[in-house]
């Protein structure tokens, strides 16, 4: 089964660096089967971040195809791919788009990203565009079963993990290293 996001925003109450505190409204993503289990989750995970009272002014299901998480990021990007397929009837070339939400520090590295996770696609693709996207947290399903807390485990190591400073050609092998475990 597939999973389906829901990006929830949530209002709340936020201290910045300087000590005042303002009203601000955020995106969230959450997996899950439908608007009211987004709801709850996305009640859930909030009570773990925000010690004051927020409160979700509006849910909607984000069009995603995939959520990808990478180590060392702390931004999410949103990756438009254009899937290019051969139509036999009418001899023209189709695309499909989708949209990937990949984590990354900066435009540069979100497309490399995106290329390393489309690497093993069969079909020819275009990456026609690369967003910085508002998304500020994301929340997996995960039904706690033993193999699904090993993924848990590793979607939010990747997550949590923070930019290191990358010396230049070391990005491919760090990419090469994550897809094979």
């Amino acid at each position: 089964m597939s999973a389906i996001w829901y990006e929830c925003k949530v209002k709340y109450r936020k201290t910045d660096d300087i000590g005042s505190q303002k009203v601000t409204t955020e995106p969230y993503l959450v997996d899950a089967i439908s608007y009211t289990e987004a709801e709850s989750r996305i009640n859930e995970e909030m009570k773990a971040y925000v010690s004051e009272e927020f409160k979700i002014t509006n849910i909607k299901v984000a069009n995603y195809a995939e959520i990808h998480p990478f180590e060392n990021a702390d931004r999410w990007f949103k990756s438009k791919v254009s899937l290019i397929a051969f139509d036999e009837e009418s001899g023209k070339e189709r695309k499909t788009n989708m949209y990937l939400l990949v984590q990354a520090n900066d435009v540069k590295e979100a497309y490399d990203n995106t290329v390393a996770v489309m690497k093993n696609t069969m079909g020819d693709y275009t990456i026609p565009a690369i967003s910085e996207s508002p998304i500020m947290d994301v929340f997996p399903y995960f039904s706690g079963e033993e193999e699904e807390l090993e993924q848990l485990e590793r979607f939010n190591s990747l997550k949590a993990s923070r930019p290191d400073l990358v010396v230049a050609g070391e990005t491919e092998e760090n990419f090469i290293e994550a897809e094979t475990e």
